[in-house]
């Protein structure tokens, strides 16, 4: 199934009809500020168990990433100093995934994990969905076919390809190739873990 949806003014009743099939457990295909990518709510354990199949992911050694609504979004599961804090706000929204130390309020599948890495995309199509939804949503992006890589950007053929393994495709247009910037905050200094499309700055 495909939604469409345009960035610049999604529609709240189709917002609303993926946040239900988020809220069943399903799975979605949806698009950020650089790839597109899978999401569930990551309150449901079934359901990012089914995104760490699809990507052949071991959620235990892998961190996971999500997409929150904003910054005090974030500050609900993982620990942000003022330093940090500055950072973030700084970047976000926007291309980052940033790795950070998560809390005790992590989803009971997150809390073996001493770090989670958090979104906020600048996308509208996706923070409508968090917002909506109330929880963040787990992102794992669609993998890169350098052969054929509108299978990673065309939601059409995305659908033809994954369609039979997740419960919707959002139709947000074509999407891009570059993929977030990854910043590990977990040490003593922030490291640049993956150059993406995000430039970062360190102050």
């Amino acid at each position: 199934m495909i939604i469409k949806l345009y960035e610049d003014n999604p529609n709240p009743r189709e917002i609303l009809e993926v946040v239900k099939i988020l809220k069943n457990g399903g799975v979605i295909v949806y698009p950020t500020d650089t790839l597109y990518a899978f999401g569930c709510d990551i309150t449901n354990a079934k359901a990012v168990e089914k995104i760490c199949a699809i990507k052949n992911i071991d959620p235990v050694k892998m961190p996971l990433s999500f997409v929150c609504s904003n910054i005090s979004h974030v500050s609900n599961y993982s620990f942000i100093d003022n330093k940090l804090f500055k950072i973030l706000k700084s970047c976000l929204p926007g291309p980052f995934t940033f790795l950070l130390k998560g809390n005790s309020n992590l989803p009971k599948l997150f809390k073996k994990k001493n770090v989670v890495g958090i979104r906020i995309p600048d996308n509208k199509i996706a923070l409508a969905i968090v917002e909506a939804l109330g929880n963040p949503i787990l992102s794992s992006s669609v993998p890169i076919n350098e052969d054929e890589i509108e299978y990673s950007t065309d939601p059409e053929l995305i659908e033809e390809f994954y369609g039979n393994r997740v419960d919707c495709v959002i139709d947000g247009g074509i999407g891009e190739t570059e993929p977030s910037t990854i910043i590990d905050c977990t040490g003593d200094e922030m490291e640049v873990k993956r150059k993406g499309k995000g430039i970062f700055i360190p102050e």
